[in-house]
């Protein structure tokens, strides 16, 4: 039985980590290999933010003013990310499916669930990298973002994003790692652990 069959056994991956560590390349990638839907939770944040009227549409948006801005409203309104939560633990019941989320590790209590970890100096250095901007740039929407979305997960769910690591099943420092080799690392201990668990 190849992977790709194995894995359409309502197969569950949950990958999260800070921003610009990575995890929505790692995750679109793991998806594409093994035949699974990607589903991002910033991506239906980003959507419902179109709906409501802000030009979400952009790379790099969640840094730019009107991006920190509905950060700020989703501090103080949860309804938002309640909404987008929902949806995502309706695609994690269905499975077959490949989570980009910071809140489904917690919240679904199944499937194999990845951290990527990378230090903020890095993130900063592959935000510079990614968004065409200054380091300081950089420093300040990762310190920014990095703050609000730790006290929005603390306050309304009571998990300490990034401090907290027992939902997950692997923690993987990818520091010195290039994108390439963090999806073949991944891949790797995905075929020997998941595939292996659920072909027995």
């Amino acid at each position: 039985m190849s992977a790709r069959q194995l894995l359409k056994r309502n197969t569950v991956i949950c990958v999260a980590g800070m921003t610009a560590c990575g995890k929505s390349t790692a995750a679109r990638r793991l998806a594409e290999r093994y035949g699974l839907k990607y589903v991002s939770g910033g991506t239906a944040l980003k959507e419902l933010a179109i709906r409501m009227g802000y030009r979400a549409q952009e790379r790099g948006w969640w840094e730019t003013t009107e991006g920190k801005r509905f950060l700020e409203r989703r501090l103080r309104d949860f309804r938002f990310d309640k909404q987008v939560d929902t949806e995502l633990l309706r695609w994690a019941e269905r499975g077959n499916v490949v989570l980009d989320s910071w809140t489904m590790p917690w919240l679904f209590k199944k499937g194999f669930k990845i951290w990527i970890e990378v230090s903020p100096q890095e993130r900063v250095r592959r935000l510079v990298s990614r968004d065409k901007i200054s380091m300081r740039e950089a420093e300040k929407a990762i310190r920014e973002k990095d703050g609000k979305t730790k006290r929005i997960y603390e306050r309304l769910y009571g998990f300490k994003l990034g401090g907290d690591f027992s939902p997950f099943d692997l923690v993987l420092d990818t520091e010195l790692l290039s994108a390439n080799e963090t999806f073949e690392t991944l891949s790797l201990v995905i075929d020997r652990l998941v595939l292996k668990k659920e072909s027995r």
